[in-house]
């Protein structure tokens, strides 16, 4: 496959996305979780409430967060209020894009691909650290995460992060406070987020690093990750980078991976989104591999009301559903 900047932004063509279904009691408690939501809404006059309220009305937020409560709505009413005030404050929806992209430069985190069931990938190679430990970092990583969530095709909630150690050292490696403060916010606000998380080329010297997070994983987390996988077994050959096995000969270019990912979510400058009219035809660069094609995509209150079709038509008990992407 030919060398290109082109970021893959759908899944390849066929990609089968398996769906979560539910029983009639856990359906039952899906409803009452939102109903409670509902009760903890800001009011209208508030400049955040319509993105609290996108928020609450996707598809997946219910079900993550009861799923993460093992089904106990007193946990889960919990766990919900608690993300629902941590974004009224740090309001992850809306950071621009310029706010956080000098984090991007050196593509220390970027977001390229999909595993064989329609999960975005999310790279981080620390060992392309380009700044000093601030919260814009964390910031741009929540700013990554929110992207992920963008380019999810219908019925995906998870997202697959490929840590690669390779090159890093102690002084381009995360601290251990900074990986508690990530810890945090995946695994309390961004529950049910993590599908698989791939650790590779660790080096012995970097082991104290998950010695002093392991405490802090919760075991849903833990049992996610996985070290030194055969990448090849999860993710299509064509949507792998090169370098670690796959076809997909992707090189990075900071201005035009940041432009491609902003279009893609259609990001404004001010954070929020562009709700522009369905575009007519596909857009494919010169130098875009088989299967990179960029597809027409809805306002976002058009894509969201598909999902959730989508998820409420799939919420069945007559065993795992399924939704095939066709490019």
């Amino acid at each position: 496959m030919a060398k290109t900047h082109q970021v893959l932004t759908t899944p390849a063509p066929g990609t089968t996305v398996p769906v979560h279904t539910y029983t009639d009691d856990q359906k039952a408690k899906i409803r009452a979780l939102r109903e409670y939501a509902d009760t903890e809404l800001l009011p209208e006059s508030d400049p955040y409430h319509p993105w609290e309220l996108r928020w609450l009305n996707k598809p997946d937020t219910m079900p993550r967060y009861m799923r993460a409560a093992k089904w106990n709505l007193d946990d889960a009413k919990k766990r919900l209020k608690g993300t629902m005030e941590w974004r009224r404050e740090y309001k992850p929806d809306l950071i621009p894009p310029d706010e956080v992209r000098i984090e991007s430069e050196t593509g220390k985190i970027i977001i390229n691909g999909f595993d064989n069931d329609g999960r975005p990938i999310i790279y981080m190679r620390p060992g392309r650290e380009n700044t000093e430990t601030s919260p814009r970092q964390l910031r741009h990583l929540v700013w990554c995460l929110e992207r992920a969530k963008d380019l999810m095709p219908p019925g995906q909630e998870s997202v697959t992060i490929i840590i690669d150690y390779k090159s890093t050292t102690l002084r381009t490696n995360p601290s251990v406070s900074v990986g508690r403060k990530v810890l945090n916010i995946l695994q309390n606000h961004y529950v049910e987020t993590l599908g698989r998380g791939l650790i590779i080329n660790l080096p012995m010297l970097l082991n104290f690093f998950f010695k002093g997070i392991t405490p802090f994983l919760d075991p849903i987390t833990r049992d996610k990750m996985r070290f030194n996988p055969n990448l090849l077994e999860l993710v299509p050959k064509e949507q792998l980078d090169a370098d670690f096995g796959g076809d997909f000969e992707y090189e990075f270019e900071p201005n035009s991976y940041w432009e491609q990912i902003v279009k893609a979510c259609k990001i404004a400058p001010d954070g929020t989104r562009l709700e522009d009219a369905p575009s007519t035809q596909t857009d494919v660069p010169a130098d875009a591999p088989n299967g990179a094609v960029s597809m027409p995509v809805e306002s976002l209150a058009d894509a969201d009301a598909i999902a959730r079709e989508q998820a409420t038509s799939s919420a069945t008990t007559e065993g795992p559903e399924q939704i095939t992407v066709v490019a």
